[in-house]
């Protein structure tokens, strides 16, 4: 396993980061504590979790997965979404940041994060209400670092900017939806973390399962998460587009050719992406997390990075193309 630092910081995390989105849900919690244990055991540190992922028994189960060896875990959390049924049980103000940090702490086991995320942008909120109130946690010890999630380039920009006129703690990373399949973030989110030195975690680094090449185009699958009616942004409508299809035809066939899985080959080239710290992989099933662990353990060819880069690119768009082309040259 490598290692590399979060962001701004000192906080070194491992190249993949283990997401527990499915624990105490469609995975049991025997599985999922094998997981984390073996995920330790291969030198991996960094595992992420949030209050609502299962109701929150993913962080209960996180917690006591832990316990023992709690010292070596980067452990992340995230806070805004609804918890409560009252009209402050959502959010990002001070009141749902205090509650949800009291919470999450409890269900963990432990009395600090090391990294605690904004879930989602929260229109309703003064930027500067939420930051006052992360720093305020930094300060108390229950956070060590903080970070966000799903956010546009504009509101991190600004979140950036209010700390640094406040004196207060900054995000250090952003959790965002990259992968072959979704590479918007290249717009404007990745020039800006790459210049403020902002990590990036992407989350759905194999498409919601797409990536894996258990799907077929033209046949709608019936079980797993791109079947679901309400599977948003891994809806089976959304996924299967006939760029998303010739994007998997080139994962596969690279992976033919080195002998991986089409998973493997998928998470390699985020591992070795500009810019990105650790994607965060999920796992259903033990034989699950063994296919994808393996991606630590080789690395792509130029050639085959410049495959996947051309064939998955966005198109060319204004105003990029314009600024490169007066891009000053001495």
């Amino acid at each position: 396993m490598k290692y590399t630092y979060l962001g701004k910081s000192g906080l070194a995390v491992s190249s993949l980061c283990l997401g527990t989105m499915t624990f105490g849900g469609t995975t049991d919690e025997k599985d999922s504590k094998e997981m984390i244990h073996r995920f330790l055991d291969h030198g991996g540190n960094f595992i992420d979790t949030a209050d609502v992922y299962t109701g929150g028994r993913s962080e209960e189960i996180v917690g006591r997965s832990i316990h023992n060896r709690r010292s070596e875990v980067i452990l992340a959390s995230k806070v805004r979404m609804p918890t409560e049924g009252h009209v402050n049980g959502q959010g990002s103000s001070r009141k749902h940041i205090m509650d949800g940090i009291d919470a999450s702490l409890k269900r963990l086991g432990t009395d600090y994060i090391d990294l605690y995320q904004i879930h989602v942008w929260d229109q309703a909120t003064p930027v500067e209400e939420t930051l006052r109130a992360l720093d305020d946690l930094v300060t108390s010890g229950k956070v060590r670092y903080i970070g966000c999630s799903n956010y546009l380039s504009w509101q991190l920009m600004k979140s950036l900017a209010v700390s640094e006129a406040k004196g207060y703690v900054r995000f250090v990373s952003l959790q965002q939806q990259y992968s072959l399949l979704n590479r918007e973030a290249d717009r404007e989110m990745m020039s800006l973390c790459l210049e403020e030195n902002v990590g990036i975690i992407p989350w759905a680094p194999l498409g919601g399962g797409f990536l894996t090449n258990r799907y077929k185009q033209g046949e709608k699958p019936t079980q797993g998460r791109l079947s679901a009616a309400n599977g948003g942004e891994s809806s089976w409508e959304y996924r299967a587009s006939e760029k998303n299809f010739e994007i998997l035809d080139q994962v596969v066939k690279i992976a033919k050719e080195i002998d991986r899985t089409p998973s493997q080959v998928a998470l390699n080239w985020l591992m070795g992406h500009k810019g990105i710290t650790s994607p965060i992989f999920g796992a259903s099933t033990l034989d699950q997390y063994n296919e994808n662990i393996g991606a630590v353990d080789f690395e792509l060819t130029a050639e085959h990075r410049d495959l996947l880069d051309e064939v998955s690119s966005l198109p060319s768009e204004y105003p990029d193309r314009f600024i490169r082309k007066f891009k000053r040259q001495i």
